[in-house]
């Protein structure tokens, strides 16, 4: 088993602590407003920082990938118990609580029964776009909090729109000058000075000008005490039905968490050449998730942008995260007084330049140039997380990516193959349309397992290839089964009715390059019968071009 701290060495040692005190400077401010977007108190944010961090960093394979709760997260939190109980009250910090834990609980499982791979069905076109919605529905809770006007939060994209639009009316001066100085500082900063941590400048700078100007009293919204203390160990007690009610929104949380944190940690273990282990980031998630829940805090997820500034910083251990945790129990030891007169504006404008890559324009303009369909799944799965809801879009998602995927399988690439000159060629290239392999004999090649949604199509595709020459000159059909990794039963009786097809026209079918695991399968179908089998496509050709017709 992987040590914790794996790659921590005394010459890292000082760079590794440095990265800490950088990652603590990003991650307070937001996470306070991650808190803010899901409806909870700031200290939840906070407490997000401390014992599941610690419990995650002890236990990942990732060296670097940083857990935390991300905006996204943070929305579906807010969307999913928004008409279940009272943004702020003390029942919605509950279920928020519960929601976590049940989260921890079915990352564990996934875990243990190694189901990290049902996470490859959020694609990347329904991640943007489902990762898209959420972060507009946040930005317009931001831009509204920038400006000084008061909306519901928690309602429906299109009431948050008409709110921000009706209240422009009420737009405070100092809020909107706060925000837009913020904004510029970290836009322009991020641009050219990216290891400076302009959040926490900018939250500093803002808070003092509205602690020296007296702007509180002129109507700019501040965040307001913070308790002081430590994370309190606790546990959520509602009743059955709630926790039930919560599994949808939670398996919406594990997967979008799970397609993104797994691919994250993939993609930097093999960036610096360092082993990482799926199920073991899932197990370490689970068991953070439910200390979230145990310690005050709403769902955890991976932090892609906290991550990669690490990675900018030089870390390659999980001690940053350790530092974090250290620094912000200190902080709500000692320092909680510092929190009170922060700006709700510098919070918006922190958050909302946060997420605009998550918006994913550029991703896309790629997906509009790459692929249309998959564009239009992205835009569905976009406009249905907008404007219906997180768990309606998250069911699109799964629906659309197994929608996706079938018109995929339903179309696998079949050629008919060309008999090459060159005997050292160890594959056949594809033939021109209306040709035969060799004389009375047509290889055809199915790249793809043979079943309910392309049977159909492979008949076609043989038929169409043996009608394309002139009738008769077909004596045999070689069938290349190198990539036909498994047949079902719908594509068995496709195939067995095509060989009635087939001996209609005294065309005999033959197979070459069949896979041990797949010649099972047919012979346990009854499809392999008397038909010859050949090792290679040359093989098949040399022996039935020089066969005469034997019926």
């Amino acid at each position: 088993m992987q040590k914790p701290l794996a790659g921590l060495t005394r010459k890292n040692l000082a760079r590794e602590l440095t990265a800490g005190v950088t990652l603590l400077a990003i991650a307070i401010p937001l996470n306070i407003g991650y808190a803010q977007i899901a409806g909870l108190p700031a200290t939840a944010g906070l407490y997000a920082l401390i014992v599941p961090t610690i419990v995650y960093a002890l236990l990942v394979s990732s060296r670097q990938l940083i857990v935390s709760p991300d905006a996204a997260a943070a929305a579906l939190v807010a969307s999913s118990l928004g008409g279940l109980a009272t943004a702020g009250s003390a029942d919605y910090s509950t279920l928020a609580l519960a929601q976590a834990i049940i989260c921890g609980i079915l990352f564990v499982l996934m875990s243990v029964f190694k189901l990290g791979f049902i996470a490859n069905f959020l694609s990347k076109p329904i991640l943007v776009g489902f990762v898209g919605g959420l972060a507009l529905d946040i930005l317009v809770s931001q831009i509204a909090k920038m400006l000084g006007v008061k909306i519901d939060s928690g309602g429906e994209f299109t009431d948050k729109v008409v709110g921000l639009i009706t209240g422009l009316g009420t737009v405070n001066g100092w809020s909107l000058l706060i925000a837009a100085l913020s904004v510029a500082v970290l836009i322009v900063g991020q641009r050219f000075l990216r290891l400076v941590p302009w959040a926490l400048i900018v939250l500093v700078v803002a808070t003092v000008a509205v602690v020296i100007g007296g702007l509180d009293g002129a109507g700019v919204d501040v965040l307001g005490d913070v308790p002081a203390g430590p994370p309190a160990l606790t546990w959520p007690v509602i009743d059955w039905s709630m926790w039930l009610m919560l599994v949808p929104s939670a398996i919406a949380l594990t997967m979008v968490t799970t397609a993104e944190g797994l691919l994250v940690s993939r993609s930097y273990g093999e960036k610096r050449n360092y082993p990482t282990r799926p199920n073991r980031d899932l197990f370490a998630f689970g068991l953070s998730n439910v200390a979230a829940g145990a310690s005050g805090s709403f769902a955890m997820g991976s932090s892609t942008s906290r991550t990669a500034a690490m990675d900018q910083a030089g870390s390659r251990t999980q001690l940053p995260s350790l530092v974090l945790a250290v620094g912000t129990l200190l902080l709500l030891l000692f320092g909680t007084a510092l929190l009170a007169d922060i700006p709700s504006p510098a919070i918006g404008a922190i958050v909302g330049v946060a997420i605009l890559p998550l918006l994913g324009i550029k991703d896309f303009r790629m997906l509009w140039r790459a692929d249309r369909f998959e564009f239009a799944i992205a835009a569905v799965c976009f406009l249905v997380t907008l404007l219906i809801g997180s768990i309606p879009g998250i069911v699109v998602a799964f629906v659309l990516a197994l929608i996706n995927l079938a018109k995929r399988a339903a179309n696998p690439p079949i050629d008919v193959l060309a008999a090459g000159d060159s005997p050292t060629q160890s594959l056949l290239g594809e033939a021109p349309p209306g040709t035969m392999t060799a004389p009375g004999v047509i290889v055809i090649r199915l790249a793809a397992p043979l079943f309910f949604a392309n049977g159909s199509v492979f008949d076609d595709a043989v038929k169409k290839a043996v009608k394309a020459v002139p009738d008769g000159s077909v004596r045999h059909i070689v069938i290349d089964m190198e990539a036909v990794t498994d047949v079902d039963v719908t594509g068995a009786e496709s195939f067995t009715a095509l060989v009635g097809w087939l001996d209609a026209r005294s065309i005999e079918l033959e197979f070459s390059r069949v896979r041990p695991d797949a010649r099972a399968r047919l012979t346990d179908l009854g499809l392999l019968g008397e038909h010859r089998i050949f090792d290679t496509n040359r093989a098949a050709i040399a022996v039935l071009s020089s066969t005469p017709q034997q019926r």
